[in-house]
C-alpha cells in the first residue's frame, strides 16, 4: 500500500484475501454456494441468486411508493413501473401473440420506457434484444434481422431511422414511444399504457403467466463481430441473477477486510444513483438497472452524458453514486464548474468497461474524500461482472481490476490453451454461471470462443498470486472508446467500400478521457483521390457516430506488413504520435 493509503487505513487488511472469501461463501452467508450442471459442466452457482428475472419484477412491488426512475419532470414509483411493466406483458402476450423465445427488439434512449419494454419482456420468457441507440438505420436494421425479432420498442428517433429499412422486415408490430404524430402501420405506445407520469394510475394488473426456468434464455446483447458483423451474445435469466449477487461481493469483502461488521447490522438506507451509461450495454442494464429494480433504489436517467447536467442532478436529488466508465469520473473530477456544485452526498464512484489510469483512484479520493472508488472487470459475454477492485483494495492495487467473484474461476493461458502459472502473462480465460451460452446464430464463433465452460476472452492478463487480474493489452483487434467496444475490421470494412480506398487500417488513438479514440490510416489506390472528411462521412453514412475516424493518414505507399501479410499497426500507431496525432 501507499503511505498514503495506509495512514488513512493503518489497520488494514485485518484478514487475508482467502479469509474473506471463506467468511462471505460460509453455509448461511450471502454468496453461499453450491455446483449444479449447466450444459454439461459442473459450475459453482450462489444458493441464494434468485431465480429468475420475473421474480425481481414481482418483488419490485414489496418497494411500493418509493420513486424508482426520475426522468426530467417525470417519476416513476416502483408500484407504477410494475403496473406499466404488467400492462404492457399482457399487450404483448393476449393482443401481439408473443410467446416464449420470441425476439423482442428495444431501441431508444435512457427513457423509463426502456425499463418497462425491457421487462415486459423478459417476464413472458420472450427474449429482450437491447440493440445500440447510437446505430445507424442499417445496424437497427441487422439487429432486427439477425435475431428474427417478432417486435420493434423504438423511440421516435430510432423509428425514423429504421423507416427506410422496414420493407423487407417480418414485424409483428412496431411499437413508438414519444411520437410526435402516429406512424402508419405502428402503435404509440402510450395508446397501450400511457405516459410515465401517468403509470401509478393504470389498473393494478398482474403479469401473464409465465413458466420461466433459469437456464431459459432471457437476452440477446450484440457486441461488435471480428469478421465486421456484430454478435449476439445469448444470456439467460441464471446470467443476470448472478450478476445481481456478485454486484454485492467487492463491498462486503472490502468491509470484511477493514475490520467492518458485515452483514451490517442496519439495512442501508434508501439510495439514489445517476445513470451515466446506455442501457442497451450490459453494465447499464445487468448491473445499474437490474440491482436497483430488486433493492428499491432510485435512478435517474439522463438524455445523454454531460458533465454540468449530471452534477446539476446530483445535487439536487441527493444522489449517493454515479460512475459507469472511466470518462465519466475524469469529467466530473476535471470540471472547472465542480465546486459550484453541492455533490457531498456522493459516496460511491465506480466504473469498469475500459481501462482506467493509475492515477484515477487517487484523484477521486482527492475530489471526493468519502467516497471508496472501485473497479470492475466484465465483458457482455460474462453478463457484466467478473472481478471487483474496491475500496483500499483498489487503492492498494490501482492497476488491478480485481479478485474474480466466488462463483467465476479464471485462468492464464497460452495460445494452445494451457494454463500458465499465477504471474505468467497470457490470454484470460473465464468459467461461471455469469457466462453466457454463445453467439446467437453463430455456431462457428461461439465453439471458438466458448469451450467446455471456458469464455476465451481475448484479453491479456496476468494473475498475481492473491487473485488480482490486471490487463495488460487485447488479443482481439479492438479498441475502446468510452466503454464502446469498436472492433477495427468493421470500420476497415467500410473504408473498404469506398471506390478510392485501396488499403485500410485502424488503430487506437490515446485520449485521457475517452481512453482511445479511432484512427484510420488509408492507402489510395493510383489516379484516385480523397479527403479526409470524404472518409469520415462515408463511414459517418453507415456506421455510428463514435466508430467515425477523427483522424485518417492518407497515403500512396502500400501499408507496412509482417512476412504474413498482417498490417503492422504498432508501426502505424507510432506514426500518428509521431505526427502528433492524438485524440486527446
Amino acid at each position: 500500500m501507499t503511505p498514503e493509503s495506509t495512514a488513512k487505513w493503518p489497520a488494514w487488511p485485518v484478514m487475508s484475501v482467502a479469509e474473506a472469501a471463506s467468511r462471505l461463501t460460509a453455509k448461511g452467508a450471502l454468496f453461499e454456494m453450491d455446483e449444479i450442471i449447466i450444459r454439461g459442466v459442473k459450475t459453482r452457482i450462489y444458493k441464494n441468486a434468485p431465480p429468475t428475472i420475473r421474480s425481481i419484477v414481482e418483488i419490485s412491488r414489496l418497494h411500493k411508493d418509493a420513486e424508482f426512475l426520475v426522468f426530467r419532470d417525470e417519476r416513476v414509483s416502483f408500484e407504477a413501473h410494475y403496473r406499466a411493466v404488467a400492462g404492457l406483458a399482457q399487450h404483448f402476450s393476449s393482443v401481439l401473440g408473443v410467446r416464449k423465445g420470441d425476439r423482442v427488439v428495444i431501441a431508444m434512449r435512457n427513457y423509463p420506457e426502456w425499463s418497462v419494454g425491457f421487462f415486459a419482456t423478459v417476464a413472458i420468457g420472450a427474449i429482450a434484444v437491447p440493440l445500440n441507440a447510437w446505430g445507424t438505420g442499417e445496424e437497427l436494421e441487422y439487429g432486427i434481422r439477425d435475431s428474427s425479432a417478432k417486435v420493434v420498442i423504438a423511440d421516435e428517433e430510432r423509428a425514423s431511422r429504421l423507416a427506410p429499412h422496414l420493407g423487407g422486415l417480418d414485424l409483428k408490430a412496431l411499437i413508438i414511444a414519444r411520437a410526435e404524430a402516429a406512424t402508419t402501420g405502428a402503435i404509440r405506445l402510450e395508446e397501450v399504457i400511457g405516459t410515465p407520469s401517468a403509470y401509478g394510475s393504470l389498473p393494478s394488473a398482474s403479469l401473464p403467466p409465465a413458466e420461466i426456468a433459469s437456464d431459459d434464455d432471457a437476452t440477446i446483447f450484440y457486441t461488435s463481430g471480428t469478421t465486421g458483423r456484430p454478435k449476439g451474445a445469448l444470456g439467460t435469466h441464471r446470467n443476470m441473477m448472478t450478476n445481481l449477487v456478485s454486484m454485492g461481493v467487492g463491498s462486503a469483502r472490502a468491509a470484511l477486510r477493514r475490520g467492518d461488521p458485515w452483514p451490517a447490522p442496519q439495512p442501508a438506507p434508501s439510495r439514489g444513483t445517476l445513470l451515466s451509461v446506455p442501457l442497451f450495454h450490459a453494465t447499464g442494464c445487468n448491473s445499474v438497472l437490474v440491482p436497483h429494480l430488486a433493492l428499491g433504489y432510485k435512478l435517474v436517467l439522463i438524455p445523454k452524458w454531460e458533465p454540468v447536467e449530471a452534477m446539476r442532478h446530483i445535487e439536487k436529488e441527493r444522489l449517493n453514486g454515479f460512475g459507469g466508465v472511466p470518462a465519466v469520473a475524469w469529467q466530473v473530477i476535471e470540471h472547472p464548474d465542480r465546486a459550484k456544485f453541492d455533490l457531498s452526498s456522493v459516496d460511491t464512484v465506480s466504473y469498469g468497461g475500459a481501462p482506467a489510469a493509475a492515477e484515477l483512484p487517487r484523484r477521486i479520493r482527492e475530489a471526493f474524500p468519502k467516497v471508496m472508488p472501485g473497479n470492475g472487470y466484465g465483458l457482455t459475454e460474462t453478463s457484466a461482472v467478473t472481478s471487483q477492485c474496491t475500496a483500499e483494495e483498489y487503492i492498494a492495487h490501482p492497476e488491478s481490476c480485481g479478485i474474480a467473484v466466488p462463483v467465476c474461476d479464471v485462468k492464464v493461458c497460452d495460445p494452445q490453451g494451457r494454463e500458465l502459472a499465477r504471474g505468467e502473462t497470457g490470454e484470460l480465460w473465464i468459467k461461471g454461471p455469469n457466462v453466457v451460452k454463445g453467439y446467437w446464430g453463430k455456431p462457428e464463433d461461439t465453439a471458438k470462443s466458448f469451450r467446455e465452460g471456458w469464455l476465451v476472452t481475448g484479453d491479456i492478463a496476468k494473475i498475481d498470486a492473491d487473485g488480482y487480474i490486471s490487463i495488460l493489452d487485447r488479443a482481439k483487434d479492438m479498441l475502446i472508446r468510452g466503454g464502446e467496444n469498436i472492433y477495427c475490421v468493421e470500420v476497415e470494412n467500410v473504408l473498404y467500400r469506398h471506390p478510392a480506398v485501396m488499403d485500410a487500417a485502424v488503430v487506437g488513438l490515446p485520449h485521457k478521457v475517452l481512453g482511445e479514440e479511432v484512427g484510420a490510416v488509408v492507402q489510395v489506390k493510383p489516379g484516385m483521390s480523397v479527403t479526409e472528411h470524404e472518409l469520415q462521412d462515408h463511414v459517418a453514412a453507415h456506421l455510428a457516430r463514435f466508430k467515425v475516424p477523427v483522424a485518417v493518414m492518407l497515403r500512396t505507399e502500400p501499408l507496412p506488413r509482417n512476412p504474413n501479410g498482417k498490417i503492422l499497426k504498432r508501426q502505424l500507431r507510432e506514426e500518428f504520435a509521431a505526427r502528433g496525432t492524438s485524440a486527446a
